[in-house]
């Protein structure tokens, strides 16, 4: 198994409390810098060529976020380096400053009806909800500074029947990637710690989710992907260097991959190359050449 594009969760904190979120905040524990940059470079070693930053929320540590940005980029040189965000704390400061070291920047928003925004939880405590209009500051800097822009939506039952074509087209992102909800046992459903075990509210069945996509298929920027598609088929790598498998709704780990090696941690979780294949995980993720119109 080669590690071509794995997903770094270097955090597990974040500033809002999404109710599907299926990777919450059991920790508050953040890697060291050196520590994480040995990890980094023993997965370029082992063949990854794509690395995403996520959480929790990455732009809540700025400060360790850029310098391995600019670390993956001139010392690793990775083909691409990426974000995912909630977008509500990224600055134009921090894109003037690092953006030459980002390929993607991919912001999640779920719904363009703030109300659904709250309801979901995508809303700071005690704080107006401004999410689409940060989205459009977002997007309007990743071209200012080169950054291919792309967005994330979870379809749940709150907005599988919102139309968010005209949207998403002024938006204009080069992917917009569409995710079904997924129910993973102790993070978002009933036993998860300090959650409210309230999956249901936002369960939606496979034809719903079908429903959705139908309404947007003709977007070219449109990639969808069910529960099906997804499980087993993302490499994640959590806050302490180990591999996570969540497959089959169930979240298990490896070992360390700075205590026994890439390899033997892979072969501690299941990771379906054929459905990475299959779902287009490869495509054109470098800067901005070879973007077109949604």
């Amino acid at each position: 198994v080669v590690p071509i594009s794995v997903n770094y969760h270097f955090t597990r904190k974040c500033n809002l409390a999404c109710g599907f979120c299926f990777h919450v905040a059991k920790t508050s524990y953040i890697e060291r810098p050196e520590r994480a940059k040995r990890g980094l470079r023993l997965l370029k070693e082992a063949g990854m060529r794509k690395i995403n930053f996520a959480g929790g929320e990455p732009f809540l540590y700025p400060k360790f976020l850029g310098p391995l940005l600019r670390y993956c980029k001139e010392d690793l040189r990775l083909e691409s380096v990426s974000i995912v965000t909630n977008g509500t704390k990224v600055t134009e400061e921090f894109l003037k400053k690092y953006g030459m070291y980002i390929d993607i920047l991919a912001v999640s928003c779920d719904s363009f009806n703030e109300s659904i925004n709250r309801e979901i939880g995508r809303v700071e405590p005690g704080k107006e909800a401004r999410n689409v209009e940060q989205l459009r500051r977002v997007s309007e800097w990743c071209r200012t500074y080169g950054i291919k822009f792309k967005l994330n939506t979870v379809i749940c039952r709150l907005n599988w029947q919102e139309d968010m074509a005209s949207a998403v087209q002024e938006l204009n992102p080069f992917r917009w990637k569409v995710f079904q909800v997924l129910l993973v046992e102790s993070e978002n459903d009933a036993t998860a710690k300090d959650r409210k075990g309230d999956f249901d509210k936002f369960y939606i069945t496979d034809a719903q989710f079908e429903t959705f996509c139908q309404l947007h298929k003709h977007l070219k920027c449109f990639v969808p992907e069910s529960n099906r598609v997804m499980k087993s088929s993302y490499l994640i790598l959590d806050e302490y260097l180990r591999f996570l498998d969540k497959g089959d709704g169930k979240e298990t780990t490896s070992e360390c991959i700075l205590d026994v090696g890439v390899a033997k941690a892979l072969q501690q979780v299941r990771f379906d190359q054929a459905a990475f294949h299959d779902r287009g995980a490869e495509y054109d993720w470098s800067r901005i050449e070879g973007t077109g119109p949604c």
